[in-house]
């Protein structure tokens, strides 16, 4: 990330290290295990959390617009993808627990102030932040909804569509599926943005800006993808029943039959 001058590069030394301490902290590499864990933090969130929400977003609940068989059918091969916890665990749960709980530890060692040093590098580091946690709060609350409540999907793959449909019935949970989509969104696109930059993979101002644009289109994609299967699920397909019975019948369907 290119480095922003300070206004207080003018004065005194001590008067220079008083304002720092407000402002953002430059980013460090580290000494000995720090460096290394600021390096799989960074790179744990590309691999395997970037991966999969690259996949989860823009083919799995992309899905959900060629309707309720058609998603199921998603569902059912995920399920039976063999070891699918230990997947799971070590793929995704792990990773995410690691890549959360050490970007907060990072968050509280920092010192972004946005209000008396409002520099856009300054509103970047404190957006992500709480995209960070936003993100957190919802893959957690969202993975136990769905997956440790209620019916098993990954038994009864057909009642998927059907559970995400009621949750979305519920206003409050709806407005926390967009908050949480566009939240993760933007951590993702700005947080390969910042990867690039800080592992040396982009150089200099210019090429940074670019590939700025080119993320924040990545943003905008995800974003609108994420957008356009919450709608499918909401409002192009009626309420779908998710009981044990329906699901199995569901699972048999073509995807035109469940069509609108």
């Amino acid at each position: 990330m290119a480095t922003t001058v300070s206004p207080s590069a003018s004065l005194p030394a001590s008067s220079e290290a008083k304002q720092l301490e407000h402002g953002v902290a430059p980013l460090r590499a580290g000494q000995g295990h720090e460096f290394l864990l600021r390096r799989l933090h960074s790179l744990s969130g590309i691999v395997p959390i970037g991966a999969f929400l690259l996949e989860h977003i823009l083919y799995s609940n992309a899905i959900a617009t060629q309707g309720p068989a058609a998603y199921a059918k998603q569902v059912r091969f995920l399920g039976s993808l063999p070891f699918v916890i230990a997947l799971e665990a070590l793929g995704i749960w792990i990773p995410i627990l690691f890549h959360a709980l050490y970007g907060f530890w990072i968050w509280y060692r920092g010192k972004g102030n946005v209000i008396q040093y409002p520099w856009a590098g300054n509103w970047m580091y404190t957006l992500q932040r709480w995209t960070g946690l936003i993100a957190f709060a919802y893959i957690v609350w969202h993975t136990y909804s769905l997956r440790f409540t209620g019916i098993d999907v990954h038994m009864y793959p057909g009642a998927s569509f059907g559970k995400v449909q009621n949750e979305l019935a519920i206003f409050g949970y709806f407005v926390f599926y967009l908050v949480g989509l566009l939240a993760a969104a933007w951590h993702f696109s700005y947080g390969v943005w910042l990867f690039m930059a800080k592992w040396g993979i982009v150089i200099g101002e210019k090429a940074r800006r670019k590939t700025l644009i080119v993320c924040m289109g990545l943003f905008v994609l995800i974003s609108g993808v994420g957008v356009a299967s919450i709608y499918s699920f909401k409002y192009r397909y009626p309420q779908q029943p998710f009981d044990k019975d329906s699901a199995r019948q569901i699972e048999n369907m073509q995807p035109e039959e469940t069509a609108k």
